[in-house]
């Protein structure tokens, strides 16, 4: 009896394991996960610089709604991101252009001293190869871009200078339009697509291997750059339009053109882009009132971006949004893959500018991303390539290309 008490117990704790295949999934993943260069192609975390609070170098978890730091980029086995120098749209004027142009350089220069600071812990990244070497090493890359063109102003050579400080791409526009091209946002429809000092832009970007970032722009400024560009393009925080309807999105046809561009589609994370949020009034009223008061986050000064970062946390306390899941995430991505190929697609998840989903909430989370691609099937080849493979294929050819 006891030998058949003991045969029951194996039998059952086999079958408990086999009925678990969690477990086993969890660890291929976890594996695969390590060894993949994991590379997020757009952070808004220099705007975190300007909190006081703030250090890069520690976890900062629990100082307010912050998702990277570099401790929390290790414990989600985050090799590298991108981190952009955004720029607000302002008045399209010559005082206003050396405003933003200025604003950038200040950007700049206060991501290059932390990075200065702390070399045993990250190091700027300018190429692949830089990215692969910091990452033997055990530190974090930094990658940097920059967010809306607007610091361009109508000065070319500030391509040159932003190239110089170590910018990898330009996304060429935000949430207006500018001088550059017209934003899948604007409501302005006297301007379309790209502008004859876009085509300047394209042009210079892709003389200098930079890569051209079709994120945020209108569908006739996407097509426009396709025609100009000689180079692949990137989007580097975009989801897909089919499964969520907003202009942020790229069409079935745009996913198509981009990847005969030989391009990539950077997969975002901001809860909106993945899934339509059912109606919250109360929240979309507290929105709009602090964009009233905020001139829609326009030309906003530090002091004043400071301020509206901590109104907006407090409203998404009190208001909360009911969030699209890690699983809607990579129901875009098994799109995407259906669509343009499975190495046309990676992922920029917005981070501190907005992104974060349930089960992904921050950088330290990020194998879950890993995790659910495990379950659907992918193999690790595939996902090394959506994890920085892709990426980094583009971001060589653009190089390449540009020395020509």
């Amino acid at each position: 009896m006891k030998h058949l008490s003991a045969f029951i117990l194996i039998v059952l704790a086999l079958n408990t394991i086999a009925g678990n295949p969690d477990v086993h999934l969890k660890k291929k993943a976890a594996r695969i996960h390590r060894s993949a260069i994991t590379i997020d192609s757009h952070v808004d975390t220099p705007l975190n610089l300007m909190d006081k609070g703030f250090d890069l170098t520690v976890d900062n978890s629990d100082l307010g709604k912050t998702k990277l730091d570099f401790i929390r980029m290790q414990q989600g086995g985050l090799d590298a991101a991108f981190f952009a120098v955004f720029i607000s749209q302002g008045p399209r004027t010559a005082e206003g252009n050396l405003k933003a142009e200025k604003h950038a350089v200040q950007i700049f220069d206060s991501i290059h001293s932390v990075l200065n600071r702390h070399p045993a812990i990250a190091g700027l990244a300018l190429t692949p190869a830089d990215c692969r070497r910091l990452e033997k090493q055990g530190k974090r890359a930094v990658f940097l871009g920059v967010e809306n063109g607007y610091p361009v102003g109508r000065s070319i050579s500030n391509i040159q200078r932003f190239y110089d400080l170590g910018a990898r791409y330009i996304t060429l526009c935000h949430t207006r339009n500018n001088d550059i091209c017209t934003s899948a946002n604007d409501t302005n429809n006297l301007e379309k697509g790209l502008t004859d000092f876009g085509r300047q832009v394209v042009a210079e970007m892709n003389r200098l291997g930079m890569m051209v970032d079709v994120s945020h722009i209108s569908d006739k400024s996407f097509y426009d750059v396709l025609s100009y560009t000689t180079a692949p393009v990137i989007a580097s925080h975009s989801c897909s339009r089919t499964l969520c309807d907003n202009p942020r999105n790229l069409t079935d046809d745009m996913l198509r053109a981009l990847a005969r561009n030989g391009g990539v589609v950077q997969m975002c994370i901001l809860s909106a882009y993945v899934k339509t949020p059912p109606p919250n009034p109360e929240r979309d009223s507290a929105r709009n009132a602090l964009r009233v008061k905020y001139r829609n986050f326009d030309d906003l000064t530090e002091t004043e971006w400071e301020q509206a970062r901590r109104d907006w946390d407090l409203m998404d306390e009190l208001y909360p949004q009911q969030l699209a899941t890690v699983q809607d995430v990579c129901d875009h991505i098994d799109h995407m893959v259906q669509v343009a190929g499975i190495n046309h697609v990676g992922i920029g998840t917005d981070f501190d500018g907005g992104g974060g989903v349930s089960g992904c909430q921050d950088v330290s989370e990020m194998g879950n991303i890993t995790l659910e691609l495990v379950k659907r099937g992918y193999t690790g080849r595939e996902i090394r390539k959506i994890w920085g493979g892709n990426l980094m294929r583009v971001m060589k050819t653009v190089a390449q290309k540009a020395a020509i």
